[in-house]
């Protein structure tokens, strides 16, 4: 069991302070109250020798590397959500970072998208993916078909340490 251990990576997505809490513009409604079950995956996940991966959005301070859907949220006065640096681009309390994971920057849905994580995760032998965070309907679900895609074994989702605006589009995007 061990053997599988090694080779399975939990991803944690875009659990910044911008997404789960409920006073900023880009707020998940659904965020906050999965944040014990995001922290208890990942302690499991590191109980039992677990790669743990922190995908996490940064942009521009101008937004110049935002969906084009986004970048009215970004001005040179204040920046925008999850601007790298800010307070925002944080994990929120409770999660933290530690020297044996790996963060991963993305500026897109997928955490495959335009960055290294297959090629990371093949050279560290992963071929299993256990995948939580917000919001499900976008990075999550963009996240497991490009992982399904990319032929890994398996590829879970923790219902209940993913979440959406509402349940009822976190339940149809996981079905």
């Amino acid at each position: 069991m061990a053997d599988k251990w090694k080779q399975t990576a939990l991803i944690v997505i875009d659990m910044q302070k911008d997404y789960i809490l409920e006073d900023k513009i880009m707020a998940v409604k659904g965020g906050k109250a999965i944040v014990p079950n995001v922290i208890k995956a990942v302690e499991i996940a590191r109980q039992r020798g677990i790669l743990v991966v922190w995908v996490v959005r940064e942009h521009d301070y101008f937004g110049r590397d935002v969906e084009l859907f986004r970048r009215h949220f970004y001005s040179p006065e204040k920046g925008g959500p999850t601007t790298k640096g800010s307070v925002g681009a944080e994990l929120v309390d409770g999660l933290v970072i530690k020297e044996e994971d790996y963060k991963l920057v993305k500026t897109r849905f997928s955490a495959f998208f335009n960055t290294n994580l297959h090629i990371f995760l093949q050279s560290n032998g992963v071929n299993n993916l256990v995948v939580v965070g917000v919001q499900t309907p976008n990075c999550i679900r963009q996240t497991v078909f490009d992982a399904v895609a990319h032929d890994y074994q398996s590829v879970a989702v923790i219902v209940d340490a993913t979440a959406a605006a509402t349940p009822e589009v976190h339940d149809v995007s996981l079905t």
